[in-house]
């Protein structure tokens, strides 16, 4: 019995996991992933939300700021079940909230049509998304530029298996609440 304890431990010791129990010797690459993706997400939203402080709008959540982006992408109205289903929000009520507090701040308008609301971003939304993008550009796309060294094709396939990932966490997800 010590013998797969011992290969279990070597096996995390090369690997950085935030939770070594959960390692799988058939997939531990999926706790490395795991954990890269637990801090990213944390990094990632910290970032958006001190990037939007920046830019002047310091009241926002990073929800709010990522369903603010999300309705300005392509300048085109959008529904909430648009908006959820791109930013892959399951629960609509948090995107609910999020536009709730974007109308009252005057970033984004809604229109009745028929029986479906339409978002789009007021021209004070769109400043706030310039004004973002200026800040982007100024402290995290110079930062990215000065690594040098890093291949934008990487970056790109990262992107994919991301999106990959996600799909594979979504049917694991669907399978788990039918156990």
């Amino acid at each position: 019995m010590k013998q797969p304890r011992r290969r279990s431990n070597q096996m995390t010791k090369s690997r950085i996991v935030s939770s070594s129990h959960l390692v799988s010797e058939q997939a531990a690459e999926l706790s490395e992933y795991e954990y890269g993706l637990m801090v990213s997400w944390h990094a990632f939203q910290r970032w958006v939300s001190r990037c939007m402080a920046a830019a002047g709008y310091g009241d926002l959540a990073s929800l709010d700021i990522l369903v603010l982006h999300s309705v300005n992408h392509r300048n085109r109205a959008k529904r909430l079940a648009d908006i959820c289903f791109t930013l892959n929000v399951e629960d609509t009520h948090t995107v609910t909230y999020a536009l709730k507090k974007l109308l009252k701040a005057d970033l984004v308008t809604a229109e009745k049509r028929g029986k479906e609301v339409f978002y789009t971003t007021s021209d004070q939304g769109r400043d706030a998304c310039q004004k973002y993008r200026e800040v982007r550009e100024a402290c995290l796309v110079d930062a990215f530029q000065g690594l040098g060294g890093v291949d934008s094709q990487e970056i790109t396939d990262t992107a994919r298996t991301l999106r990959a990932l996600s799909g594979l966490y979504d049917q694991a997800a669907r399978s788990a609440t039918s156990l």
